[in-house]
């Protein structure tokens, strides 16, 4: 591109920037989004002014319909500096943009949403992949470990699955957040946009954060400055999500179970097997939603395709008449 053109294609996107800089503060300061979210969000929509400000634009204003549904289209296609986007990526990418115009109507900054009108791409149905219990048994055995870090590693995973808490609310509970009088106890988790809730822990992740806190968390304390949170790694600090991963995929190892390809173990491993455990013991969908912390039991729904896949297996091959 001619240095010329170069020269009226970045000052256009810094025309467009100035009104996604806004919008981007309103996620900040309104909705309370977390960093990584709003990053993605910058992520999306930077590409998308830079792809405005290829055409010309310099008002989010005179964007049309035809104008977005092609950017998606030019996402799912890549170009020589960006590579083609799966449908879910472009999909996210997409949701920005529409959150971007329909921020930009609420707010009287254009007359219309030209977004509504532009369907995302179709996403390919997936179910959640979930452990059955016998490897969910598995898979905590192989954490029992008389040391400091064996005990937490044994707590964490129990905690995981006891309340199908996310490995970022996990990571974050602070020690206050613990209620572990009574045979159960229960934790105040934060999660996306915010939210807390509080969840019940099954006697077992109680009994092994007991055994945790009492015994192994004074010693890797004394190793740092006095971190709040409830995990922590070897030299006193807050355990981080990345450690969280190792140490489930360590776990899995350890067990048998893959952790790599379509069906190996991964951070949302054990809450799905949570939220199918609960919803196969006869759990109504809306304690699951609530316990897992969802915004709308639509999300919460594609658990039940998990069951509705067991019943189909059960009855094939215990049912006389099936085949």
């Amino acid at each position: 591109m001619p240095s010329g053109a170069a020269a009226s294609v970045a000052a256009c996107a810094a025309v467009l920037r100035k009104a996604v800089d806004v919008y981007l503060d309103h996620l900040t300061v309104e909705r309370a989004l977390a960093e990584n979210t709003l990053a993605s969000y910058r992520r999306d929509l930077d590409r998308y002014v830079e792809w405005l400000a290829a055409g010309g634009f310099t008002d989010l204003a005179d964007v049309g319909a035809r104008d977005i549904a092609g950017h998606v289209a030019a996402l799912r296609a890549g170009d020589e500096e960006h590579p083609a986007l799966s449908a879910s990526s472009a999909a996210r990418a997409a949701s920005a943009v529409r959150g971007l115009h329909r921020f930009l109507l609420l707010e009287g900054l254009a007359p219309t949403d030209p977004s509504r009108d532009v369907k995302p791409p179709s996403l390919p149905k997936r179910l959640p992949k979930a452990l059955d219990v016998d490897q969910v048994s598995r898979l905590l055995a192989t954490a029992a470990d008389a040391g400091p870090l064996g005990l937490r590693d044994q707590a964490l995973l129990e905690f995981l699955y006891g309340t199908g808490a996310r490995i970022s609310e996990a990571v974050g509970i602070a020690v206050d957040d613990l209620d572990l009088t009574g045979t159960h106890g229960m934790v105040l988790l934060r999660g996306k946009g915010g939210r807390t809730r509080l969840v019940p822990m099954g006697s077992y992740a109680r009994t092994a954060l007991d055994a945790y806190l009492v015994r192994a968390r004074p010693t890797l304390v004394a190793n740092g400055t006095g971190v709040p949170t409830v995990f922590l790694n070897a030299r006193g600090g807050a355990l981080s999500r990345q450690s969280a991963w190792t140490i489930l995929r360590k776990a899995a190892t350890r067990a048998g179970l893959p952790v790599d390809g379509p069906h190996g173990v991964s951070p949302h491993t054990l809450r799905h097997s949570f939220a199918t455990h609960l919803l196969d013991g006869g759990a109504d969908i809306r304690v699951v939603q609530e316990l897992l912390g969802h915004a709308s039991v639509t999300t919460t729904q594609v658990y039940t395709l998990v069951t509705v896949d067991k019943l189909r297996e059960v009855y094939a091959t215990a049912h006389p008449r099936a085949r």
